[in-house]
């Protein structure tokens, strides 16, 4: 689908159960305060409530929130699949990366897709050593399966994304995961460390992880946008910061190889903190970016 035929609706997903009351909730707002609609010609497919936050690790799972997640990624992906089945592609405004799981329960419904995963972190923790209960620090794992029933079978359709059709692109955590005891991801999972696409260069690195995400035995592919795969330099709007990243050219190039495919079915944006942006420039940059590579109309 090209950028003239590309119809955008934008759903707002203001989840902070998978992270912490901290603002990250705030950020549908504050990128649509910066015209984000307007300048997309994009349909505002609605606003979805996120039930109360509660502070205490569910006994089962070992995650915040985690019954309240289930729910709010079923409604989530019922939204995402009402823009679909009207042949618009979704732009989804969380909210933190459990959001993740909403778009890709509405595709699991649907066949087989991909999930390209942009991201400064793998979030592949498992809960036992999830050194804070957060979701948005395992919704990769839970996307594709690993971890709690509750979390990784909605619907009984475990996995959501098989590990072979997800691309992890720019993450830089390492130490961390080391530090912390995280699962390794998968090796059937396609990594793209951060290194590994300043070594191939970005455009190759895009073209490569894109390249496994068009194969034929899949029906498309959906894009997951986490803030913090920007440079802390130009995105210090994020709960958890790191340094390097992506610059902003950087990202819309390989958000431009991605959507020029022509099999990228929808996009989340994630973890950009409204309050964490004293001066307004994170937020107004993400949107710029996200305007340059969707196509304004």
């Amino acid at each position: 689908m090209s950028d003239s035929s590309r119809r955008y609706a934008i759903i707002e997903a203001p989840s902070n159960l998978g992270l912490k009351p901290t603002g990250v909730e705030k950020l549908p707002e504050r990128l649509l305060q910066h015209g984000l609609a307007a300048r997309l010609q994009a349909r505002r497919a609605g606003r979805l409530e996120t039930p109360p936050y509660r502070f205490e690790r569910d006994p089962e799972t070992q995650t915040l929130n985690a019954h309240a997640i289930a729910e709010f990624s079923r409604r989530l992906a019922d939204a995402v699949g009402d823009v679909l089945d009207s042949g618009e592609f979704p732009v989804v405004l969380g909210g933190d990366c459990s959001i993740v799981l909403g778009p890709t329960l509405a595709l699991k419904r649907r066949g087989r897709y991909g999930l390209l995963f942009i991201d400064g972190h793998a979030d592949f923790y498992q809960p036992e050593v999830n050194p804070n209960g957060e979701a948005a620090s395992m919704d990769l794992a839970f996307a594709t399966g690993h971890g709690p029933k509750l979390l990784t079978d909605l619907e009984g359709r475990r996995p959501l994304v098989q590990d072979e059709d997800a691309v992890a692109f720019a993450f830089r955590d390492e130490d961390e995961q080391v530090e912390y005891g995280s699962q390794p991801l998968p090796p059937e999972l396609r990594a793209f460390d951060l290194a590994t696409v300043r070594r191939m260069g970005i455009e190759a690195a895009a073209r490569a992880a894109v390249g496994h995400l068009t194969r034929d035995d899949l029906e498309g592919f959906f894009i997951h946008l986490d803030a913090d795969c920007l440079s802390d330099d130009i995105m210090p709007a994020v709960d958890y910061r790191t340094p390097d990243g992506l610059s902003w050219e950087e990202l819309k190039t390989t958000l431009r190889i991605a959507l020029g495919s022509g099999k990228a079915v929808g996009l989340e944006v994630a973890i950009y903190n409204p309050n964490l942006d004293k001066d307004g420039s994170a937020g107004l940059g993400l949107a710029e970016v996200l305007v340059a590579a969707l196509g304004s109309r």
